[in-house]
């Protein structure tokens, strides 16, 4: 059994700025954590949900990233309106938010 209904993890790692991959923190995801962790507070979600800093989850290409379990939906979540977003639809009425899904994530895995 998990601890928490929604783990929310958002890429924090820093790449160096000639880096083809790119760097969530430069395309701000560390402003953005900070809002997700907030929202948490706000919603009095504490105890049931957390948001943490993750290191690289290597998908910065996309970035910034975000993955929430245990349902391990992966997100590019760009704006202060995608967080809001995520935070209504994902983690207060279940659902999965489709426009801001990293391409990846939509594909099955190999057997």
């Amino acid at each position: 059994m998990s601890r928490f209904q929604y783990h929310i993890f958002m890429c924090t790692n820093e790449r160096s700025a000639d880096d083809p991959k790119g760097s969530c923190t430069a395309k701000g995801s560390a402003r953005l954590q900070e809002l997700f962790k907030s929202e948490v507070k706000r919603r009095g979600l504490q105890g049931d949900v957390r948001a943490n800093k993750a290191g690289c989850l290597d998908a910065c290409e996309h970035g910034p990233t975000v993955v929430v379990y245990p349902d391990a939906v992966w997100y590019r979540v760009a704006t202060e309106a995608d967080v809001l977003e995520v935070m209504d639809r994902h983690i207060g009425r279940g659902e999965v938010v489709d426009r801001l899904l990293i391409p990846f994530a939509t594909q099955p895995k190999p057997a």
